[in-house]
């Protein structure tokens, strides 16, 4: 449900905006009267939100992380004003129509020296798709502006941001998914770039059959093998080329297939779709197989994650 929450003392500023996303430190940056507010709702997996305050930092340290807290990242689209941000020894300046993305289980700073607003998304990691520690790279670093496919979907979130008030049921739920998905393809796009830029054949080899595995994964034979003969390697040189990316090849296709189907079963316009024909869509016609490997992943079975899911 939408809301909006205002307060003007700094001391129910630090309470807002801890609970409205992860516990933060907060601190003015000079003394005098202080106003802020957050107006936003969640949807789905995807919180989005507009902040609107005056000058003050934000901080998110180490004795904030609790071990159990799932993995988010934030992506802010600076819409008035100027902000900081600074995570993994980068910084970026945050101008309008700027966008950053930023790590919540690693310690960032967020100043803002005068009045601003900024649209947040937070939103679970898994959904991006993309290797964390690959995203990692990209943490304080400006995307907006300066970037062609960010020019180019800075002006979907505007949008988004106007359309708060009206972001409800399964029209917004759907919206803020593509808004994910549009960042992963920036997010790739600007990887992809830098593979260009590094010595060696490894990184681009394994973006590009990263790029094979996700245009194939409603294909049931996709495996390990069936991804070497079409790169015309040996299963071997396959191996070696994911052994420094975190996963196996098949550990990579079936957390591709479980992310694509945990999509379609919190998507509200699919409620009535078969869990089997969702797992059947991406791969996995087995619906025993599909529902086990499923609950060793997410620690349920597709059909009740779905009904946990079903109010957010």
């Amino acid at each position: 449900m939408y809301q909006v929450q205002s307060v003007d003392s700094f001391g129910d500023w630090k309470s807002l905006v801890s609970n409205a996303f992860v516990p933060l430190h907060s601190e003015p940056v000079r003394p005098g009267n202080f106003a802020g507010s957050i107006a936003g709702t969640q949807l789905g997996p995807v919180g989005v939100m507009e902040v609107a305050a005056t000058a003050h930092v934000i901080r998110r340290t180490d004795d904030l992380m609790a071990s159990g807290d799932e993995p988010q990242f934030k992506l802010n689209l600076q819409l008035s004003g100027h902000g900081l941000l600074l995570q993994e020894g980068r910084e970026t300046l945050l101008r309008p129509g700027e966008l950053a993305i930023y790590d919540t289980q690693r310690p960032y700073t967020l100043l803002f020296e005068k009045d601003f607003r900024t649209l947040v998304l937070m939103f679970p990691q898994k959904q991006l798709g993309l290797p964390v520690s690959e995203v990692g790279e990209l943490t304080a670093v400006g995307l907006g502006a300066q970037h062609p496919v960010g020019r180019a979907i800075t002006p979907f979130l505007s949008q988004l941001a106007g359309m708060l008030p009206q972001l409800q049921g399964p029209v917004g739920h759907r919206l803020a998914a593509n808004a994910v998905d549009l960042l992963s393809t920036l997010l790739a796009s600007e990887l992809h770039e830098r593979d260009e830029h590094l010595e060696g054949e490894i990184p681009r080899q394994l973006r590009r059959i990263q790029g094979h595995i996700d245009a194939n994964l409603a294909d049931f034979e996709l495996c390990p093998r069936s991804v070497a003969a079409a790169h015309y390697m040996s299963l071997r040189s396959l191996h070696m080329i994911f052994e420094d990316s975190g996963h196996t090849v098949a550990e990579w296709i079936r957390t591709r297939r479980l992310e694509h189907c945990c999509r379609d079963l919190l998507d509200p316009f699919q409620q009535k779709v078969l869990v089997g024909s969702i797992g059947a869509r991406w791969g996995l016609p087995d619906a025993a197989h599909f529902s086990r490997i499923f609950r060793a992943a997410y620690g349920c079975s597709p059909s009740a994650y779905r009904v946990q899911n079903s109010s957010s």
